[in-house]
């Protein structure tokens, strides 16, 4: 295996002319070279070199591509031995890697580390039920907090002794290796000493979703002012706490069933709502959310109540958190409980129909609930309250769904006495930012939400109508040729932070942002793999994405990108307007872009309008009232994007 950085270096010394020449007599005639294609018989050369975009391109036969791809072609090499042949030719040494004794090693320790958890599961189970120690002191603990036993065996649930190396003792007879003990932090070593982390604590198990046990949570219950009440098994191979959630393998069915997740805080709160029959229950271990747990939850449901405990300080601590929610495109609910309560002790002292019929009257969309929390707090303060409108404004900015941001935005506009284009135009100004934070942050950004796709109610009912790639060709393949041919050029400019000020948007920026929004991915594979490295390159340093393309190993996109370059390409019909171009494409690009998008995104709504009517007319004369009932709810959702959409010319929609 090459490594990348030879590959690079290998790419930008190969000189396209240098190479082919080997092979094809070249004549210049302009900037570029001229010759017989090698791939095809022809008289009349159509054979092209282009020294500065270093590609090559036949209009006879249609092939191209960079040096490499000429190479595989022209050689019938394997793109590993088309780089060893110009390694060789410019005298550059290849470092290869292959797989290392380490990483075979490290595949191995996954395993073993699972063993030892589950080892280490059996004996602090057995410890709590079997001995005095553990009956009295762990067991005790989780009777007291009345856990019934049906509940403490579901979650196998333990004890760790006091005795501080009584279970690294045990670990050690039994065969497994002190490495282990240490890399899964069941064990510590300190001082030329060997003791447990866990002693004098109870055991929660922590599960991956497989079920399998990854890590481990303690909490102390003696009273000890310089030790953590609640302590877990530190990051390794197998735990990482940001991407595990308390609770998803026992959760992620009712998830599922209920279409709903309920987010706690801590574990006995898990345990309480189960134990009240509430299953859909997973907490964050008292650790603020990340990115990849609430992805963890979108795998199974959009739909997040959280709990509160009527603290109010911790609720508006935890607001920031809850926008990282929204930003996934999922739906936010919250539920304040009384004061002096937590999930846990709501949960132990209510019954399972009464916890539930809780929730569904004291159930809060959460945009209202922070509008609210934030108005009460700002009072008649005009700061405050200039600054709670833009912290509300920076919350609907982030939903991906363009419908449910203008709803938000208009029910905010009469909640807080402002006048709704104003709260339009800073919405669009806080996007823009956050877009830019996302890209130039990550490195990468990651489609959140449909553009309001319709539901599916029968895979059998879906009209098969005409081929997606075939009736989105014209516009998808528009979209990437002029991603490629003027990345850099403006297309338009939002409003800036301050008055005057102007931030202006180029064609990259432009289809990224905006196809990013809808998630509107070109279904035509070569167009999506072209799209999908510009979002993964954009706007990383010394990146060009002509070169980039041209130089891809994939023949298909260095080939396509070879197409799109080549002056010879006709612009599509598009634009064509009696055939009458009077300036050049460069100098109508800010006609040109939002015109190709917006074509796209009516055919887009067209095609699902479409396929709705037919699952409808489908359905006709058949008992199923509620499921027509929410396919017109669907496609009324998809006429009101559609009227968005045909404003999108006259006014910045966010």
């Amino acid at each position: 295996m090459i490594d990348y950085s030879t590959i690079e270096r290998i790419i930008q010394v190969a000189e396209i002319t240098d190479v082919v020449g080997d092979f094809v007599s070249l004549k210049r005639r302009g900037v570029n070279f001229l010759g017989l294609c090698p791939f095809h018989n022809e008289k009349t050369p159509s054979f092209t070199v282009s020294p500065s975009k270093g590609i090559f391109k036949c209009f006879g036969c249609g092939k191209g591509g960079n040096s490499v791809n000429f190479l595989m072609e022209h050689e019938h090499l394997t793109y590993p031995d088309a780089l060893r042949w110009l390694a060789k030719k410019y005298h550059i040494e290849i470092a290869e890697t292959e797989e290392s004794a380490e990483e075979l090693v490290q595949k191995n320790e996954r395993e073993s580390m699972m063993i030892l958890n589950e080892f280490a599961w059996k004996y602090f189970s057995r410890i709590m039920n079997d001995s005095d120690e553990g009956r009295a002191v762990g067991l005790g603990y989780f009777k007291e907090r009345g856990f019934r036993r049906e509940i403490i065996e579901k979650f196998q649930l333990g004890y760790s002794p006091e005795q501080r190396d009584a279970f690294v003792k045990e670990a050690l007879k039994s065969g497994y290796k002190q490495e282990y003990i240490i890399k899964t932090g069941l064990g510590i070593e300190k001082n030329d000493r060997f003791f447990d982390r866990f002693s004098g604590r109870v055991i929660f198990p922590i599960h991956s979703l497989s079920g399998r046990i990854i890590g481990f949570g303690g909490r102390i219950l003696r009273s000890d002012a310089q030790a953590a009440k609640y302590l877990n098994s530190p990051e390794s191979e197998i735990y990482h706490k940001s991407a595990t959630l308390y609770g998803i393998y026992f959760a992620r069915n009712a998830m599922v069933r209920e279409d709903k997740c309920i987010l706690v805080e801590g574990y006995t709160d898990v345990l309480s709502m189960h134990q009240t029959g509430i299953e859909n229950v997973v907490a964050s271990s008292g650790t603020s959310l990340t990115e990849d747990q609430i992805r963890l939850i979108k795998r199974f449901t959009i739909n997040v109540t959280i709990l509160y405990d009527g603290d109010p300080a911790g609720i508006k601590a935890s607001l920031r958190g809850i926008d990282m929610i929204l930003a996934e495109g999922m739906h936010v609910r919250v539920v304040s409980l009384p004061v002096g309560e937590d999930p846990d002790s709501f949960a132990r002292s209510h019954s399972s129909a009464a916890m539930l019929d809780y929730l569904k009257n004291n159930e809060t969309d959460f945009i209202r609930f922070k509008t609210k929390l934030l108005l009460e707090d700002a009072g008649k303060d005009p700061v405050k309250r200039a600054q709670m409108i833009q912290e509300v404004v920076r919350s609907v900015a982030i939903i991906p769904d363009r419908i449910e941001r203008t709803v938000y935005l208009q029910e905010c506009s009469t909640m807080l006495g402002v006048d709704e284009q104003t709260l339009f135009t800073e919405a669009a100004r806080i996007k823009r930012k956050q877009w830019e934070a996302n890209r130039t942050g990550k490195g990468e950004y990651t489609p959140v939400q449909d553009i309001s796709a319709p539901r599916q109610t029968d895979p059998n009912a879906v009209s098969p109508a005409i081929s997606s790639t075939s009736l989105f060709e014209t516009e998808e393949r528009e979209i990437i040729r002029l991603m490629l041919n003027y990345p850099d050029k403006i297309v338009i400019e939002l409003p800036g932070e301050h008055l005057g000020e102007t931030t202006p948007i180029s064609v990259m920026d432009f289809f990224l942002q905006e196809m990013e929004t809808d998630n509107l991915v070109p279904e035509n594979p070569i167009y999506a793999k072209v799209f999908h490295e510009f979002q993964d390159k954009w706007g990383s340093p010394g990146i060009n994405v002509q070169t980039m393309l041209t130089n891809s190993q994939d023949s298909e996109i260095s080939h396509l990108a070879v197409d799109l370059l080549t002056p010879g390409y006709q612009i599509s019909k598009i634009h064509e307007k009696g055939g009458a171009y009077v300036r050049s494409e460069d100098q109508i690009i800010r006609i040109l872009a939002p015109e190709v998008l917006a074509s796209y995104r009516s055919k887009k709504v067209k095609q699902m309008i479409s396929l709705i009517d037919d699952q409808i007319r489908n359905l006709q004369g058949t008992e199923d009232d509620g499921l027509i009932t929410g396919l017109l709810e669907d496609r009324r959702q998809l006429e009101e994007l559609r009227k968005a959409y045909s404003k999108e010319l006259r006014r910045i929609i966010i």
